[in-house]
This record gives structure tokens, C-alpha cells and sequence, in this order.
């Protein structure tokens, strides 16, 4: 599978679009859509690298679960993606998360515990509200 159009618009709707590094909610330098591999701050892109970057990012997000047999549906597949792509592969790999995907937990739990994952600095972020409600709805359509 590859991320969907609907993922995209989405991602692009949760991330935002900075054509110019800054530091996100954990101070890591970010730019575009949310990409942060080999950002300096004081960067520059255009929306068209913008777009190139955050496809990249999702091709890359989107290698593991197309892996994992129980991803069977675009919106499974868009959900986990839109996961990873926010919190990375590693955490993903050793959350308990990833462990109720590979024995089969029923779709509630799965929702559940995408909802977990609201915090940043130990605070809750509204942004990651929505966007884990967002990726909890769409892994049962």
C-alpha cells in the first residue's frame, strides 16, 4: 500500500506548512510538513520541496506497516502511518501499540491505545487529540 491522498491533506493539515526551520514542541528542528531529518535552523524550503520532503517521509513511514500482514486496509495502513510518521519507527517498534497489532487485538483496544499517545512533554497537546482521534477513526473505515 502507499499513503492515500486522504492521508496526505491530512497530515499536511496536522503538520502545517513552514517554509522556513523551527523548533517543534520537543525543540527539534523542523521544517516543511513536519520533516526533521538533517534540519539546521535557518533553513529554507519551497512548498514544492515541502511536498517532496513530506512524500519521502510517508514512503518511508509506510515501509514497516506494509510489512505487518495484519494492516489489511487503507485506513489501518493510513492510521499506522500517520502514527509513525509523528512519533518515528523506534518508538512505534517498542510501544505496546505495535504489540497488540501483531496479536491481532481487537479494533477497540487498538483504538484505545492509539489514544494514548496525546502527550508531549508531559503535557497533553490538543493537536495530538485530534490527530489521534483522527487515526483511531480512520483504522476501522
Amino acid at each position: 500500500m502507499k499513503a492515500s491522498d486522504r492521508l496526505i491533506e491530512k497530515i499536511k493539515e496536522f503538520e502545517g506548512l513552514r517554509l522556513r526551520a523551527y523548533r517543534d514542541a520537543v525543540g527539534k528542528p523542523t521544517i516543511g510538513y513536519g520533516h526533521t531529518l538533517g534540519v539546521r535552523m535557518g533553513q529554507r524550503v519551497t512548498e514544492r520541496q515541502a511536498e517532496e520532503m513530506l512524500r519521502q517521509d510517508l514512503w518511508v513511514a509506510g515501509r514497516l506497516p506494509n510489512t505487518i500482514k495484519e494492516i489489511d486496509t487503507q485506513g489501518k495502513y493510513d492510521a499506522l502511518v500517520s502514527f509513525i510518521f509523528n512519533l518515528g519507527v523506534g518508538s512505534f517498534k517498542r510501544s505496546t501499540l505495535y504489540r497488540r497489532i501483531l496479536r491481532h487485538a481487537p479494533d477497540k483496544m487498538i483504538q484505545a491505545e492509539l489514544m494514548r499517545w496525546t502527550r508531549s512533554g508531559g503535557k497533553v497537546l490538543p493537536g495530538l487529540v485530534r490527530r489521534r482521534e483522527w487515526e483511531a477513526k480512520r483504522w476501522t473505515e
